[in-house]
């Protein structure tokens, strides 16, 4: 890069507030149990003819909206130009409400397929998944696995893991979802994706000072920022929540990554995410073939809001790469970035 990366708290007076960006087309996707999923699509600024369809798969207890920084730059993206298509798990967001039975990473790796056939049924595809997006991602191409043989072309895997998630940190006793996890959680670390969500599915009202510790790397992120993860975490319902804490503790799907072999993946992770340890990124880059590995310096668990400029710089080169217009080709590599 040649220039400073921009941080989220530079962003201009004059850029639209956090998770306000003017709406997309949306439209309602029935998943194959008839529950209605919120979907949005988004067309090149200038209004040319896309050559990738970029899918972003969000994480636990957030929504699309999280995606701020990365539907910004890819709108006005034009090498190569992309629709981007973003949605709301069942149980999250502007999505139906999700039955315990059904509030599982299988259901919703079903639910993401079920949004691809609807608003992307050909053509070229990159996957984005942040925390259980990550996860959502791997399921589906356990169950499809000649949609990333065919057409998804790249995957990328932000602040996630392949499984292991209770290995280090907490035991995994903690995951029971009657736990009481609030108790001491500002002094919590270590541990696995979602732990500000799985906090306040337990019943815990969330503090800045724990968004701030659990969600970001630095101290200083901008207050904005955490008000906007706030809000978040406070659309999807408590009682939805805590339906999806068993199925995320028991994941465990690093057999689901040779369904990626096909496929180019980025795989970016901070070094300071308490939620996700870096150690996570490496592991899962080791078992892909064609990988690139980003280690984001001082950077948390939402990476891809505290440090947006660097992250979307790497999804960029991935995308040209799968349009065929980077000159060099993507090799196993490790990045380190610092802010």
């Amino acid at each position: 890069m040649t220039s400073r990366p921009l941080r989220a708290d530079e962003e201009s007076p004059a850029e639209e507030p956090y998770g306000r960006l003017t709406p997309g087309r949306t439209s309602t996707v029935a998943a194959d149990d008839g529950s209605p999923i919120s979907v949005e699509e988004i067309d090149p600024e200038d209004g040319g003819t896309p050559r990738l369809t970029v899918v972003g798969v969000h994480g636990f207890a957030l929504s699309r909206l999280s995606w701020h920084f990365q539907r910004r730059a890819l709108t006005s993206l034009r090498e190569p130009r992309v629709r981007q298509v973003y949605y709301d798990h069942r149980g999250h967001g502007q999505s139906a409400a999700a039955e315990a039975k059904h509030s599982t990473i299988e259901q919703l790796a079903a639910d993401l397929h079920a949004v691809l056939r609807a608003v992307a049924p050909d053509g070229p595809i990159v996957l984005m998944g942040h925390s259980m997006g990550g996860m959502v991602i791997m399921e589906l191409a356990q169950q499809s696995p000649e949609l990333f043989t065919e057409r998804v072309r790249g995957v990328v895997l932000i602040a996630t893991a392949a499984g292991e998630i209770g290995a280090r940190g907490l035991p995994r006793s903690l995951l029971w979802k009657y736990n009481p996890l609030t108790r001491g959680v500002g002094e919590l670390a270590g541990w696995q994706p979602g732990l500000v969500e799985f906090v306040r599915a337990a019943g815990g009202q969330l503090t800045r000072h724990a968004v701030r510790r659990l969600a970001f790397g630095r101290r200083d992120v901008d207050s904005k920022l955490v008000d906007f993860m706030l809000d978040m975490l406070g659309v999807s319902p408590v009682r939805q929540l805590v339906n999806f804490v068993d199925t995320l503790g028991s994941h465990n799907r690093y057999a689901a990554l040779a369904g990626l072999q096909h496929t180019s993946v980025l795989v970016v992770g901070g070094d300071a995410d308490r939620l996700t340890p870096y150690s996570h990124a490496e592991r899962m880059a080791a078992e892909l073939p064609d990988a690139q590995l980003v280690r984001i310096r001082g950077a948390g668990h939402m990476v891809h809001l505290e440090q947006p400029d660097l992250v979307n710089s790497h999804v960029m080169e991935l995308l040209r790469h799968c349009d065929g217009v980077g000159r060099q080709p993507l090799l196993r590599k490790i990045r380190w970035w610092r802010r």
